[in-house]
């Protein structure tokens, strides 16, 4: 009986020991620990990184667990280990967890921050990447591409990641099927947050991709669950489809510039997900390419985006279309979904020479669209007599072109418990619900690490006093912070012998009516380098003092790649005496650097021998361009020898809608007519996606030269008095709108204010109803 009981001992304390080794905890402090930590990890074990700082670490979690004891890759404490400089993680093998690393501070030096696969023969399987965190972790170079999670093999979960901030090439998350151990992998991707990605200004800014053109017959199966995307606005696929049999539900796309795209790939599921765009510019739902594809119980409301980025949009596609093209839409059902004060819905979208094929065999039925204001959201542009429409609701004022399938009910709109405006009415035969499982801002990500806005705006700081003098602006900006605003001397006189970098968001402006005057000895005034931002109001800038170099210009952008997009807005300033033998513009920007916004607005340049803007840098042709929204009011450009503006976007990707062009209420006198000017054109457009030229007065200057190209581009010419000028010049095959070009003597009764007289034949004639040139001074 004693060596009975001893023999029960042993196997007690064996189970012990299999027991705490199974649940062992490796606590490394460095790569090299960490790989020392794998070589006898086993199933059930944890390695946990040590608190701090890990620079410069590539991670191969390399293992083999089980279902029942996974092995786990895990921190010290949340939050207090980040992975820096150039790091990255790889996992290979089966049941693995990773969980709690942050990358920041850095970027990877392969193609992935994260992969799910060491090669193309050793990928993660049956693992998991939950309550990571990668935050701004991007390449300097803007044009580099990489991705930041790649998902590969099979039955891997990926849920409540906190993903923002991505800024270079390459999409944010991918799923890959370029070998068979990847494909029909039933990945799920849950409750992650991802957080804003900014205009990036060419293709390749997707926010997650599953799928290539490659592969989009093959069955992915992923399932993209309750995630929340947080004004991921890259380009206008924030989602893009690329293969087969896939589910979205309950994801929730706050005001994100773009759509949920079924780019390639059939089969798709798009169910019970929340659009809503608050009224922003090119807010979009959903975009059906493809056959069987099923779009039902999505809710969008306040959404704006047009064409390819409408509420909701059916595509035309290509007869015999090869998969990586477009897939015309054969055997698709739209079917209760709620559209509330959207603005419009596209059916037979893209429709040209190529896209020739409607949709067909297809179903619109039982959709609510509301409205306040809008009475007709429904854009027609091929034949629609493929698409059958049943039992959809309109409200009271709403109407359509569209015969049949559409009946008008007095809809009022009740906010529900989670606070959506929900559309009732005695017509609506079936109740509109949000599932408890959409995705919120609230239960998505992780909660030990915020998701503030970290941005910090212009004019939102404090106000720093600035005397007149040498250098002064440039000593006071070395020690400003973000936000600031410079407050200039009236009647003041600065003069900078060195360039002022502007590497945080800063104004600058003179209070009362003696603007301050800078002068400046280098090639420019102001630089704005990655991560700048600048505001100038009621300043006079003067080139007296300025070397005669080629390339000189007051503001100008870093020579080297910008990953940071910037504004610039100009208001009340004057730029003059900027002449040299060579080409001086006010604003010269590099390739490689992209701004969000420049507004130029109620400013004067004279006597000037380059251009106000020279926004030409990106000609690659390959779809970029260097601003998404130009805005030049209410200003007066005399004497100026190149052309006022240069704005180039090249090639015909259609992944992007800018550049977003605003000309109105200027004086254009005598521009455009330097020997230097290769554009030969007062205003030379190549490729601008949205144009409104309105309400100027062009004297003695050269033409408007426009060549139009890509997609549709919306081309609106209105109102503007031609004196003495050359006539608008417009190549390219694309459609455009010119009203009202008139060839008439302005009369102006004040040649320095440009005021017209009181028998100006041009007074009256803005579109606004007011006087064409400039409101006032």
């Amino acid at each position: 009986m004693r060596h009975l009981h001893n023999f029960f001992s042993f196997i007690f304390l064996l189970g012990t020991f299999s027991f705490v080794t199974a649940q062992q905890k490796n606590t490394v402090k460095n790569v090299a620990e960490f790989n020392e930590a794998l070589r006898t990890v086993q199933p059930g074990d944890s390695i946990v990184l040590a608190n701090g700082i890990w620079k410069d670490s590539e991670l191969l979690f390399e293992a083999e667990g089980t279902a029942e004891k996974p092995i786990t890759l895990t921190v010290e404490e949340k939050g207090k280990v980040t992975l820096e400089g150039e790091s990255n993680l790889r996992m290979a093998g089966n049941h693995l967890i990773v969980k709690g690393l942050i990358f920041k501070n850095g970027h990877t030096p392969t193609n992935a921050v994260i992969s799910f696969r060491k090669d193309r023969e050793k990928m993660a399987n049956h693992s998991r990447l939950t309550e990571c965190v990668i935050d701004n972790f991007n390449n300097p170079e803007r044009q580099v591409q990489d991705y930041w999670i790649t998902i590969y093999g099979k039955n891997n979960r990926i849920d409540h990641n906190h993903i923002v901030g991505k800024k270079n090439l390459g999409v944010t998350m991918i799923v890959g099927l370029d070998t068979e151990g990847s494909r029909a992998n039933n990945h799920k991707i849950d409750h992650n947050y991802f957080g804003p990605r900014p205009t990036y200004g060419n293709n390749g800014g997707e926010t997650l991709r599953i799928g290539t053109s490659h592969h989009a017959m093959e069955n992915s199966n992923t399932l993209v669950e309750s995630n929340y995307f947080d004004r991921c606005n890259g380009e206008h696929e924030i989602i893009s489809n690329k293969s087969c049999q896939n589910t979205f539900k309950y994801n929730t796309f706050f005001e994100c510039t773009g759509t949920l795209t079924m780019r390639h790939g059939n089969e798709t599921l798009v169910d019970g997900n929340v659009f809503i765009g608050n009224g922003k510019p090119s807010t979009g739902g959903v975009r059906v390419i493809n056959e069987s594809q099923t779009v039902i119980n999505n809710y969008h409301i306040g959404l704006t985006g047009y064409r390819f980025r409408g509420a909701f949009v059916m595509m035309n596609g290509v007869p015999n279309s090869p998969p990586n093209r477009y897939v015309p839409v054969i055997d698709s059902k739209v079917n209760n979904n709620t559209f509330v004060n959207c603005e419009n819905i596209l059916f037979g979208a893209g429709s040209d020479e190529e896209r020739s094929q409607a949709p067909q065999t297809s179903e619109f039925s039982r959709n609510i669209i509301y409205n306040d204001t809008k009475k007709d959201i429904f854009t027609i542009n091929d034949d629609i007599s493929g698409i059958s429409f049943k039992n959809n609701i309109l409200g009271k004022n709403s109407e359509t072109t569209i015969e049949k399938g559409f009946v008008n009910a007095d809809i009022q709109l009740v906010k529900n418990g989670q606070g959506f405006l929900i559309p009732t009415s005695k017509k609506i035969k079936h109740k509109v619900t949000i599932s408890p499982n959409i995705a919120t801002k609230e239960n998505t990500g992780v909660t030990w690490y915020s998701k503030e806005d970290k941005t910090v705006a212009l004019n939102s700081g404090k106000t720093i006093k600035v005397k007149a003098g040498i250098n002064t602006l440039y000593d006071e900006v070395k020690k400003s912070e973000a936000g600031d605003i410079m407050l200039l001397e009236e009647g003041g006189t600065y003069l900078l012998t060195k360039a002022v970098k502007i590497n945080h968001p800063l104004s600058f402006k003179t209070e009362g009516k003696e603007k301050a005057k800078i002068f400046f000895e280098r090639m420019m005034a102001f630089e704005i380098q990655d991560g700048g931002s600048l505001s100038l109001e009621n300043i006079s800038f003067d080139g007296a003092k300025s070397p005669d170099y080629a390339g000189n210009s007051v503001i100008s952008t870093s020579k080297n790649s910008m990953i940071e997009n910037y504004k610039l807005f100009i208001d009340k300033c004057e730029f003059k005496d900027m002449v040299v033998n060579h080409s001086f513009d006010v604003l010269r920007v590099s390739k490689g650097t992209f701004a969000d916004t420049i507004s130029i607005k109620n400013s004067t340049f004279r006597k000037i021998t380059g251009s106000i803007t020279a926004l030409d840098t990106e000609t690659d042709d390959i779809g970029a361009y260097n601003v998404e929204y130009f805005i030049m009011k209410n200003n007066i450009i005399s004497e100026l020898q190149g052309a006022a503006l240069r704005l180039y976007r090249g090639g015909k990707d259609e992944s992007t809608f800018g550049p977003f062009l605003e000309v109105d209420h200027n004086v254009f006198d005598k521009v455009g007519f330097g020997k230097k000017n290769k554009y030969k054109s007062a205003i030379s457009l190549y490729g601008v996606q949205e144009i409104d030229i309105k309400n100027n007065i062009f004297r003695d200057s050269k033409a408007i030269q426009m060549h139009l190209v890509v997609g549709e581009p919306i081309v609106k010419v209105r109102n503007n008095a031609l004196s003495n000028s050359e006539k608008l010049v417009v190549t390219g095959d694309q459609e455009y709108f010119v009203e009202n070009q008139w060839d008439l003597d302005p009369k102006f009764s004040d040649e320095s204010s440009y005021t017209l007289s009181a028998d100006s034949p041009l007074k009256g004639k803005a579109t606004d109803g007011g006087d064409l040139g400039v409101i006032s001074q």
